[in-house]
C-alpha cells in the first residue's frame, strides 16, 4: 500500500493486547508471520485447487503469483480452499446432483473462512462453472472488497485430422449409446480432447460466466477469456507451462485488491442494476450458456439479502429473467463461438474477448457503472480495441439478429422456461405435438433406443429441478445428445425442469421449466398424448389441456419420494428456493 494513501481502520485488526489480537497473533506467529505484518490488510486468496479435475490443477501456481503480488503491495495474503466441483468428475454421483448443490456450498465455504476470520478483502480464482457464481454470490453476500480472476480455458486437441474438444467427447458418448458412433472412436477422441489445465474450451458455462465477471465489473478489464497454458512452450518436468499473460494478470489482480481495500470499493458499489443489464447483454451477444440466467439471478438475490441488508435497487433484487426477456430483441448475437457457432474460443480471445464485445455493445450499455478497476465502464472502454470484427461483429453487422437465448412463459412454465435457440434460421420456431413423459433420464434414453420416441413427440423429462433432482441433477443434457445421435434432434421437442450443460445447443429444448414438477408445477400434470405448443416468436409454452381436467389432475397429484434424501443433498433440497430467485438457499424460519 502506498505510504501517501490515507489509512483506514481494518476490520481484521483488534486492539493490541485484547483477546482476539492475542490469540490470532499467537496463531500467525507460529506460521512465521511477523507481528508487524499482522497489522496489514488481510486478503483471502480463494483457491479451489484440486487434483480431481484439470479445471483446477493449475490454480496453485496462480495463487502463488497472486500472494506474492499482495505482499509486494503491502497486504497479507491467506490462501483458503473451497469445494471444487467439476461437472465431468463430480457429476458421477447422485445423477449429477452434486454439481449445482456445490455452487452454494462454495458460497458458504467462503463465508465461513472469510467472514469468520473477519478478513478485509478477497481475490477469487475462478475456474469451472459452479465456482464462478459461488464466488460472485459470496462477494455479494459478504460485501467486502472482492476481485475475481478468471484462470483460463484448456487447450483442445485433434483427432483424425479434425478439431476435438470436451464437447465432442460429450456428444460422442451419447452417440455411442444410439449406435451413431463406434466406441473405439470415442476412446480415441477422449485421449486427445484436453491438452492442458483450464475450463472447457468453447462458450460453455465456465467461459460464459468468466465473461459475466468482466461484464459485471467484478473482474479487471481484459480478463476473459484467456488461455490457461502457454501454447508456445513445450511441456516441462512440471507439466504444461502456464500462459505468461495469465500470470501477469494474476500479479496485477493481486496488487489491485490491496488498493481496493484501501479505497473501500465493495461489490455492491459495483453490482448495481446497470451492471446486471450489461452482463445480460454480454451473454446474449455471445450466445452464452443458459445457466448464466439462474446464476446471475442468484448473485442478484445475494446482493439484496446479504449480511448488511443493502439492496441494489430500492431494496428489491434485480429480476434477471425479466432482463433477458426485455433486452433479448435489442441485443444481436455478435460472436458465434462453439457450441452456438463454429468459431473457437482461441479466435474469440485473439479478437479481443469480452472487452471487445463490450466495445461493440457500447451504445446499448450503462457505461456509468463502476468496476473493480475503480473506473467507470466508459473509461475502461475508451482503451478497448476490437482486433477482428469478423469474429466479434459490430452492431450493424451481427452474426444473428434473433436472440440465441429465449425465455418462455405459458401454462407449462408460468414462471419461466429457457430455450437455447441458437443462431441458425433453419431451426423450427413453432412446434405442436403429443407429449411422451419420463420421470428419469434413463427411462428417456431407453425409449430412444427401443424406438418409442418418434418424430413429432414432445419429450417430457421431469423431476430434475432444484428440489426434485435434487439440485437439477438428472441428466437432461444426455437425453438431448442421445436424441441428436438417434437423428431425432430436429424432429422432436423436449421439455424438462432440469438444466442443460452450457455445451448443449441442439434441438428445440425448453429447459429449467418453473415451477418444477417435484413441487406440483404444471410439468407434473402432463400425460402421454397431451398436446404441447412451443412458439419462440410469441415466447409461449402451452399445455393444450382444458383447465377442468388439469384441476382434477392437480387434486389427485402426489409428490414423488425424494431422491438422494441424505447428507448435503438432503440439506440442499430442504432449503433450496425456486429458480426465479436463482435457486439459492433460503431461510425456512422467517421468525426474527
Amino acid at each position: 500500500m502506498n505510504d501517501d494513501q490515507p489509512k483506514r481502520s481494518l476490520r481484521s485488526n483488534f486492539p493490541r493486547g485484547s483477546y482476539l489480537w492475542s490469540v490470532r497473533n499467537a496463531q500467525w506467529r507460529a506460521l512465521g508471520i511477523a507481528e508487524a505484518d499482522c497489522e496489514k490488510p488481510k486478503i483471502a486468496v480463494v483457491n479451489s485447487s484440486s487434483e480431481l479435475a484439470s479445471c483446477y490443477s493449475h490454480l496453485d501456481k496462480i495463487a502463488a503469483e497472486v500472494k506474492q503480488a499482495i505482499r509486494a503491495a503491502g497486504g497479507l495474503p491467506f490462501e483458503i480452499r473451497t469445494a471444487a466441483p467439476s461437472d465431468f468428475i463430480t457429476g458421477a454421483g447422485a445423477r449429477g446432483a452434486y454439481m449445482l448443490a456445490a455452487r452454494d456450498l462454495v458460497t458458504n465455504d467462503i463465508e465461513v473462512a472469510v467472514e469468520g476470520a473477519q478478513l478485509d478483502g478477497m481475490i477469487c480464482l475462478t475456474s469451472c462453472d459452479k465456482t464462478v457464481p459461488g464466488q460472485l454470490m459470496a462477494a455479494a453476500r459478504l460485501n467486502i472488497p472482492t476481485l475475481l480472476l478468471p484462470c483460463g480455458y484448456q487447450a483442445s486437441g485433434e483427432y483424425q485430422g479434425r478439431h476435438c474438444d470436451i464437447e465432442d467427447v460429450f456428444i460422442g458418448a451419447m452417440h455411442v449409446t444410439t449406435g451413431a458412433l463406434d466406441r473405439e472412436t470415442l476412446v480415441g477422441m477422449s485421449r486427445e480432447a484436453i491438452r492442458s489445465p483450464g475450463v472447457c474450451s468453447g462458450m460453455g458455462t465456465a467461459n460464459s460466466m468468466h465473461i459475466v465477471c468482466e461484464a459485471l465489473g467484478m473482474a479487471l478489464p481484459g480478463s476473459a477469456p484467456i488461455a490457461a497454458s502457454d501454447a508456445a512452450a513445450a511441456p516441462g518436468a512440471g507439466g504444461v507451462a502456464l500462459n505468461p499473460k495469465l500470470l501477469a494478470q494474476a500479479r496485477t489482480a493481486g496488487a489491485r485488491i490491496v488498493q481496493m481495500v484501501a479505497e473501500d470499493l465493495k461489490p455492491r458499489d459495483i453490482l448495481q442494476p446497470g451492471a446486471f443489464a450489461n452482463a445480460v447483454r454480454a451473454v446474449l451477444a455471445v450466445g452464452g450458456s443458459v445457466n448464466c440466467v439462474k446464476h446471475l439471478q442468484a448473485v442478484a438475490s445475494e446482493a439484496t439479502h446479504g449480511f448488511d441488508g443493502a439492496a441494489g435497487a430500492a431494496g428489491q433484487p434485480v429480476d434477471v429473467y425479466a432482463l433477458f426477456e426485455q433486452l433479448a430483441d435489442s441485443t444481436p448475437v455478435l460472436a458465434a463461438v462453439r457450441p452456438v457457432g463454429e468459431q473457437t474460443i482461441e479466435a474469440f480471445e485473439a479478437a479481443g474477448g469480452c472487452r471487445a464485445v463490450l466495445k461493440q455493445l457500447r451504445p446499448l450499455l450503462d457505461t456509468g457503472v463502476l468496476g473493480v478497476s475503480g473506473r467507470t465502464l466508459a473509461a475502461d472502454l475508451d482503451e478497448a480495441r476490437v482486433f477482428d470484427d469478423e469474429v466479434i461483429r459490430p452492431l450493424q453487422r451481427p452474426v444473428a439478429t434473433r436472440p440465441a437465448i429465449v425465455v418462455l412463459r405459458g401454462t407449462l412454465c408460468p414462471d419461466s422456461g429457457i430455450v437455447k435457440a441458437g443462431i441458425h434460421e433453419r431451426r423450427s420456431r413453432r412446434f405442436t405435438g403429443p407429449a411422451i413423459c419420463f420421470d428419469t433420464a434413463d427411462a428417456a434414453l431407453a425409449a430412444i433406443n427401443d424406438g418409442r420416441i418418434r418424430p413429432g413427440h414432445a419429450v417430457v423429462m421431469r423431476g430434475a429441478g432444484p428440489s426434485g433432482g435434487p439440485a437439477m441433477g438428472g441428466g437432461a443434457s444426455r437425453v438431448v445428445f442421445a436424441l441428436d445421435g438417434a437423428g431425432l434432434g430436429e424432429q422432436v421437442a423436449m421439455l424438462t425442469d432440469g438444466h442443460l450443460s452450457g455445451l448443449v445447443c441442439k434441438g428445440l429444448v425448453v429447459a429449467e421449466v418453473a415451477p418444477e414438477a417435484a413441487l406440483g408445477g404444471p410439468l407434473a400434470l402432463v400425460r402421454d398424448g397431451d398436446g404441447v405448443l412451443i412458439d419462440l416468436d410469441t415466447r409461449r409454452c402451452e399445455l393444450l389441456v382444458d383447465e377442468a381436467e388439469l384441476q382434477a389432475r392437480r387434486a389427485a397429484w402426489q409428490p414423488a419420494k425424494p431422491n438422494f434424501d441424505r447428507g448435503w443433498l438432503q440439506i440442499y433440497r430442504h432449503n433450496v428456493g425456486p429458480l426465479p430467485q436463482g435457486a439459492v438457499l433460503v431461510r425456512t424460519n422467517t421468525q426474527e
